[in-house]
């Protein structure tokens, strides 16, 4: 068996997404003074490599310790899309159903798009690029992703969702204007407002931003962001994929060990006891 990180260094310099805080990292006491190092984190959950729970975009629903090991840990595929997408490019179903590797029924499955070139510390370091740039889907993807009943997802980039279907497009309405110049039309016309019912209360909700979020997330369908480390060894294979958050009661989201586990054979995946079926007591 061989193992691939797809996660990002954490560092006191780790951006966090368009509005949520970085990271504090301090010394809560050192070798001087009591002969042992203590540091502590001021952090938000979703800065760094980290999936997020259904709980994040609905109600009541999957916290961090409620998903099994066995759908945290699971085959899937990291299919490469890089070549067919921009800035703020559409990343369609047609792109991974066309791509050289075979999507699956209830895989997981991890979405290159190239941005993650973009990330911190890289050599072509462009936050502006990466978290409100990026490509994403829009909802005939999540659709799709829900008839092949996706396990989860991730991307190399700062959003599940298109960048301009997030809240970035009223906190950041000189780029919202620069979008709408290059597709030639608003972002209402361009991302339709959907409609759905709440899954507990049964109130229609009419949305037009966050599809991969606030309806995904109530469907079952969650996903990773910033995803990267080395992802590029892996394009366009079948792997074992697996997501590591820690085992934390409420939590609604965590930064996470995302890896790639190749020449694993053809077994299934399956969680043993109480603990890895996501049970809390």
């Amino acid at each position: 068996m061989k193992m691939v990180d797809l996660s990002h260094v954490m560092n006191m310099h780790t951006p966090g997404w368009v509005g949520y805080a970085g990271n504090q990292v301090y010394y809560a006491q050192n070798l001087q003074t009591k002969s042992i190092v203590a540091q502590r984190i001021d952090m938000a959950l979703h800065v760094g490599t980290h999936i997020d729970g259904a709980m994040h975009a609905s109600d009541g629903m999957g916290d961090m310790a409620s998903y099994p090991l066995d759908y945290l840990v699971s085959k899937g595929c990291v299919v490469d899309v890089s070549d067919k997408v921009d800035d703020w490019g559409i990343i369609t179903p047609e792109m991974i159903m066309n791509a050289p590797v075979k999507v699956e029924k209830g895989d997981i499955l991890i979405v290159h798009t190239g941005y993650h070139r973009y990330y911190e510390g890289k050599p072509q370091q462009d936050l502006v690029r990466y978290f409100c740039m990026h490509p994403g889907g829009k909802m005939e993807l999540v659709e799709w992703m829900l008839d092949m009943k996706i396990k989860w997802w991730g991307i190399d980039a700062g959003s599940g969702d298109h960048p301009m279907n997030t809240s970035i497009r009223y906190m950041r309405p000189d780029l919202t204007k620069q979008f709408e110049e290059k597709i030639g039309m608003s972002c209402d016309d361009y991302f339709p407002h959907h409609e759905y019912k709440h899954k507990k209360s049964g109130r229609p909700v009419k949305n037009n931003i966050f599809a991969f979020h606030n309806y995904a997330f109530q469907e079952g369908l969650i996903h990773a962001e910033n995803v990267g480390g080395d992802i590029e060894m892996v394009l366009n294979q079948r792997c074992v994929i697996g997501a590591f958050p820690w085992r934390f009661d409420g939590l609604e989201s965590c930064p996470c060990r995302i890896v790639a586990f190749t020449d694993v054979g053809e077994g299934d995946v399956v969680g043993i006891g109480p603990a890895a079926a996501g049970l809390k007591r």
